[in-house]
Order: structure tokens, then sequence, then C-alpha cells
């Protein structure tokens, strides 16, 4: 039987492109860790397909290190904000460990379809991956793996809500599960929204961005933080629910 065909890599230009915009993206960075800030549309890992992903351009990160870093976790393709990456065998380990341990803060912004009926709340919905012909998603089932998100609303406007997330857990597409149980899913969400039903287009990216992170890195000392810039393709629709940008324009 002849071995499976490789993806096709991707082109030398999108890689050299990438890697000339990835050192301008860096939110912080000491002789330990970085916190990217990763655009939407952009996988961390290459897919079965091919294309161009992060780790194809993670050279450009390694400043004056001999290595390039490792991914300490990842985001989804479709999800911008902030990334955390390894520049030490040993502090992917700690990192990794501080992952599995919850010990690290995540703050999504997610803007959703609709409103919730409180101003805040906790979703415990356990999740596992269906796998289906079209493809696979994640599904709520007493059986899967615990997740639970903790969320509050941050203002409303034209049909949809500004909602902050904190996942206490790190399941795969946990937020976006978790904002369609509440009854608003997440806009531009292809897999878990309701595109005939948002007040607008239903071509629009997924409205969900990983705003900051914050990272107990050193016992004892102030932990590592770090915060996104709003991405262009989310501005207008959290102007519309009330959202100011860092220099204080509406």
């Amino acid at each position: 039987m002849p071995p499976p065909s490789m993806p096709p890599a991707p082109a030398a230009s999108a890689v050299n492109a990438l890697m000339q915009e990835l050192p301008a993206r860096v939110l912080h960075r000491d002789r330990e860790l970085i916190i990217l800030d990763k655009p939407a549309g952009l996988a961390v890992h290459p897919g079965p397909s091919g294309g161009l992903s992060l780790e194809a351009a993670l050279d450009a990160l390694r400043f004056e290190m001999r290595t390039a870093p490792s991914l300490a976790h990842r985001l989804d393709r479709d999800t911008s904000g902030c990334l955390v990456l390894a520049r030490r065998r040993s502090a992917l380990r700690r990192l990794n460990a501080l992952f599995a341990a919850g010990e690290i803060e995540k703050t999504y912004w997610a803007v959703v379809v609709g409103s919730p009926k409180a101003a805040s709340g906790v979703v415990e919905l356990a999740l596992r991956k269906l796998n289906r012909k079209d493809g696979w998603k994640m599904v709520a089932d007493p059986s899967g793996q615990s997740a639970v998100t903790r969320w509050r609303l941050l203002g409303q406007g034209d049909g949809m809500s500004w909602l902050e997330c904190k996942p206490q857990t790190g399941r795969t597409h946990q937020v976006r599960v978790h904002c369609a149980a509440l009854g608003c899913p997440i806009l531009g969400d292809p897999v878990y929204g309701a595109p005939g039903k948002e007040p607008h287009r239903s071509d629009r990216p997924l409205h969900l961005h990983a705003r900051a992170v914050s990272i107990p890195y050193v016992e004892r000392a102030p932990p590592v933080t770090a915060a996104a810039p709003v991405p262009a393709h989310m501005r207008a629709a959290l102007v519309a629910c009330g959202w100011r940008d860092e220099g204080g324009r509406s």
C-alpha cells in the first residue's frame, strides 16, 4: 500500500510575509515566554489539506534564542488574540502544568447574536467530539469532558451582545459551544451559530477574540499579563454594543 500523501507545503512567499508580520504582533517577551497576538484566519498547526500555519513561521520569533519557540496551547484558526509560546523546554513544561491546573486566566471577548437571560453566569456543560462524514464538531454530552465557562454581559446593541468569557477549562471550541448553549451563538460562527438568524449578513468572520491572558509564571511574583487589541473585523459590532476603543473613541 502506498504511503499516505503529505499535505502541500505553504508557498514560500506566504511564509516569508507571515514571518515579516509576526515580530510586530508580540505583546510580551521575556527569556521564558512570548505572548503573541494571533491574527484571525491563521491556523496554529497545518491542517490535513496543508496551507499556511503559525508553526511554519515560528522561526521569526527566535530573537536572541537558538531555537524557535513552541506552542504552549492553541487557538482556533478563526479566533484572534493572545497565544502563549514557550521559549525553552523548561518553560514549556511549566506552562503545560499551569494550563492543565487551570491556573492561567484566559479572557475572551465574544459578540453574540441575541441577548442572554441574565447579566452574568456560569455554563457547566461537558463536551465530547462528534465525528461526522462532513467533518467534526463538539457536542454537549454528560459523559464527555468537564467544561466550565464564566461569563458576563458587557454591552448590547443592534440585536447583538458583547460578552466577556473566562473558560475555567480548556476544551476544544468550548466558548463557542457554551455561548450557543446560552441561546446566543457567536456572530459569524459557521458550526455552532445560526446564520439565518443573524441581524446582518451571515458571511462575516467569527467574532471571538482572546482578549487577555494572565500567567502566574513565578511563584510569589506578579503574573505575566498581556491584552490583545481588538481586531478590525470585530470593531463595528463591538461599537454597536457600546465598546469604546483604547483611545476612547466610539
